[in-house]
């Protein structure tokens, strides 16, 4: 188990960060806000999950000790993946998914995308109490407006990032557009992603938990 990360930051894209870590470049997956707090360059300590399957090694990246515990039990509800519960850490941090578990906010939970309302019916079922109770005090969404106005050439790599994730092309082209044509405010791509996220979970209808 490789339960943490020291190095520096190599390269950054919409998904996942390279860290060098004693000479070997590390492939690290991760969500926009983690990204967001890596400067090329810069050391970067991380907390880490390594899923092992049949064909693949993949090492996930969180900022603190919490958001990986929760994002490793995400996993123990039946059809939640390591990218589903990327995503869904993606859309909220973990407080609100605690606070959306606990008080069965349904709607909450179908934001993420390919989550509709079987799969978060699930979810708040089989997670009952295990994530404890919210830790913070009142927060503000994630993604929550900055100041200024992200490049058009963010705009593919966003649309890349959510094909990733399950969406399909044309879908996530719309949701960009959207973000843009809304005067929705956002600074960076990252932030571009988490307002197409939302964008696209409050369209999503009633359906299962999709594999991650």
């Amino acid at each position: 188990m490789i339960a943490s990360l020291t190095g520096t930051v190599r390269s950054l894209s919409l998904d996942s960060a390279v860290l060098t870590v004693g000479g070997v470049g590390l492939s690290v997956q991760a969500t926009p806000t983690t990204l967001a707090s890596l400067r090329v360059g810069a050391q970067a300590d991380l907390a880490t999950s390594l899923v092992v399957r049949e064909d693949a090694l993949t090492l996930f990246g969180f900022v603190d000790d919490e958001e990986r515990d929760v994002f490793e039990l995400l996993q123990t509800v039946s059809g939640v993946g390591p990218r589903l519960a990327l995503a869904m850490l993606a859309v909220h941090t973990p407080d609100q998914l605690r606070r959306a578990v606990a008080t069965e906010d349904f709607r909450a939970l179908e934001r993420v995308p390919g989550i509709g309302r079987k799969g978060a019916q699930r979810i708040v079922l089989e997670l009952g109490d295990r994530l404890g109770p919210a830790r913070g005090g009142a927060e503000t969404p994630n993604g929550a407006a900055p100041t200024g106005a992200v490049a058009d050439a963010g705009s593919a790599q966003v649309v890349d990032a959510l094909v990733g994730l399950g969406w399909a092309a044309r879908n996530a082209e719309d949701a960009v557009n959207d973000v843009l044509a809304g005067g929705h405010e956002v600074s960076d791509t990252a932030g571009l992603l988490r307002a197409a996220l939302r964008t696209l979970g409050g369209r999503a209808g009633a359906g299962g938990v999709a594999r991650g």
